[in-house]
């Protein structure tokens, strides 16, 4: 049994309406917990859209049903200013950078292990549970938790859960760390959760609608962001005309309109030229990569290179690599295979078996 749960706990659980949150709160009402339902209001709403949405109306009342059926309190939170300042506006900036950011893992950082972590913490939770597919375990050897990944590998979403504050470990919990999706429906209809038992996965982004994010970007600050520059080759000779460099992520080779008689893949975004960079898919590889905002979720800062697997992106094989330690938040590491398309703006995270050590923002791919 989890170390934190051996007592009676007063658990708040994050709830979106979707069916993993709604069986984590039936579990905990199973265990003997006192368990309070949350939820978070974005104000966010995209009535066309034809995938749900982790925050919008009908999740709330999802979850609001949820609650009701399994006889717990639940309470929605307003959360419309926190997502903005640390999310939308981080996500916009980021694009109109050249970079490509990852909002689900900033949302895990800023808003449901911080802002929502601190707020049930201040109406007197004992632990927070989310519906999320990882592990936190307590590791008797070093006397700490540590984030570990789920034992379903297709739904496991520690990638995105590394940038949680170790301090925050020893009062979260993931409930469904342990179980497949299809055991999560089947507990779902056992609980007499059948509205949600089948419910669809929820969307990607769940500010961007389906237009995607481009025109997102479009209607939240209008076309003028998109300013036209040059397409530059691998030898710096002008090959054509971009759209605005918001409109390209490394490694694309769709969409580009330029036509040079052979594949070209975009490798460089620079936004102080307002370049795009094509070239062959040779270019796209790296050495290794310099990142920043550096978060050992389960580790001490290492003083010394660490030999681990790395993930670049959400669905990429581990590799192997060596992590060093720079300064101020910055590492780098050297992977031991050239690695295709690192993306400055995503996460770089690394494990050492099912452990997540730590992870990462890229900044730079290493040539």
């Amino acid at each position: 049994m989890d170390k934190k749960l051996t007592t009676k706990k007063k658990v708040f659980v994050a709830m979106s309406g979707g069916v993993d949150s709604s069986v984590v709160a039936g579990l905990m009402k199973e265990a003997g917990h006192d368990v309070v339902g949350v939820t978070m209001c974005f104000s966010i709403s995209h009535p066309e859209s034809k995938k749900p949405s982790c925050c919008g109306v009908d999740g709330i009342q999802d979850a609001k049903r949820a609650a009701q059926i399994l006889d717990i309190p639940h309470y929605v939170l307003d959360f419309a200013k926190d997502i903005n300042d640390h999310i939308i506006d981080n996500f916009t900036s980021e694009y109109l950078s050249g970079r490509t950011p990852n909002p689900c893992v900033q949302c895990n950082q800023h808003l449901k292990f911080g802002s929502l972590y601190h707020k049930v913490m201040g109406m007197g939770a004992d632990a927070l549970a989310t519906g999320h597919y990882g592990k936190i375990e307590y590791h008797e050897k070093t006397r700490n938790y540590q984030l570990k990944k789920a034992k379903d590998t297709r739904k496991d979403q520690s990638y995105f859960l590394y940038s949680m504050k170790r301090e925050t470990l020893p009062r979260v919990l993931f409930p469904l760390g342990n179980m497949t999706k299809q055991e999560v429906r089947e507990q779902a209809r056992c609980f007499g959760l059948d509205a949600v038992a089948e419910k669809p996965e929820s969307q990607d982004i769940c500010f961007v609608p389906d237009g995607g994010y481009q025109k997102f970007l479009e209607n939240r600050l209008g076309k003028e962001i998109f300013q036209p520059g040059p397409y530059k080759n691998e030898k710096g000779e002008v090959v054509g005309e971009h759209k605005g460099i918001a409109y390209y992520t490394i490694g694309q080779r769709e969409r580009l309109g330029i036509a040079l008689g052979k594949p070209v893949y975009v490798y460089k975004i620079e936004k102080e030229t307002n370049t795009v960079y094509v070239g062959p898919e040779s270019m796209l590889y790296s050495s290794g990569l310099v990142a920043s905002n550096f978060n050992p979720v389960s580790i001490d800062v290492p003083t010394q290179p660490l030999d681990i697997s790395v993930r670049i992106r959400y669905n990429a094989p581990e590799v192997s690599g060596t992590l060093t330690y720079l300064e101020n938040g910055r590492v780098s590491v050297i992977f031991q295979e050239p690695q295709k398309s690192v993306t400055p703006g995503q996460s770089v995270v690394f494990y050492d078996g099912d452990v997540v050590l730590a992870g990462a923002t890229i900044d730079e791919p290493i040539q």
